[in-house]
């Protein structure tokens, strides 16, 4: 047996394996991921002119590599039938803190937080009605051309809850069951998570002055 030339391929296959490791730790890009929300909510914000739709979710965000990744911005497809609204306003953070959505970085250990997402102040009114929402959230991370698909649930409305958000001071929570693997939804007239008409000055000032809004 050739010993040397033996030792020279453990060599190479342990020189191999460490600049994979390098690669895999530290070079590679991976990408980022959502765990599925613990609560997702429906409803309106009372803003002076109109009611403003939302909704509302509970999840952590992470990242598949030790890089990080940074979110540039995050949306929401909102489906019913045929008919279909994207929510472009994306407000982040717990509430005390609430950010306008404008660059997130999102570690492997992941960022837990409250998302709102809104509409567009020149999107038209949107209701909610009984039936079935199939909820996209979808975000452009920085590097990658096309906004990425975090997480799709499907989520039922009945006829009574449309009616009670049909209020605008009601809305509905959407509760994850891990034992029974679906949400359960309940409707609730006392707590809307809410920003309080502030809207307005939500969309048209800087990222940086949206802190004083209150929320969920």
């Amino acid at each position: 047996m050739n010993w040397e030339l033996l030792g020279l391929v453990v060599a190479l296959l342990s020189l191999g394996v460490s600049l994979f490791t390098f690669w895999y730790t530290t070079q590679r890009q991976g990408t980022v991921m959502m765990t599925k929300p613990a609560v997702y909510f429906f409803g309106y914000d009372t803003s002076p002119g109109r009611p403003d739709p939302k909704v509302f979710f509970r999840s952590l965000l992470y990242s598949t590599s030790k890089r990080g990744q940074l979110i540039e911005s995050m949306f929401l497809r909102v489906q019913r039938g045929e008919s279909a609204q994207n929510f472009s306003i994306w407000v982040y953070g717990e509430r005390a803190d609430l950010k306008r959505g404008s660059g997130l970085f999102v570690s492997e250990d992941g960022v837990a937080a409250n998302h709102h997402f809104l509409l567009a102040p020149d999107q038209a009114e949107y209701i909610f009605q009984p039936g079935t929402y199939s909820v996209e959230v979808h975000a452009l991370v920085v590097g990658r051309k096309e906004p990425r698909l975090l997480q799709r649930t499907e989520l039922s409305v009945s006829a009574l809850q449309a009616e009670a958000l049909g209020s605008r001071n009601s809305g509905v929570y959407f509760d994850w069951s891990p034992d029974a693997g679906s949400y359960y939804s309940h409707v609730d007239r006392k707590h809307n998570p809410s920003f309080k008409g502030a809207l307005s000055s939500l969309v048209e000032t800087l990222p940086s002055e949206s802190d004083s809004l209150e929320g969920k």
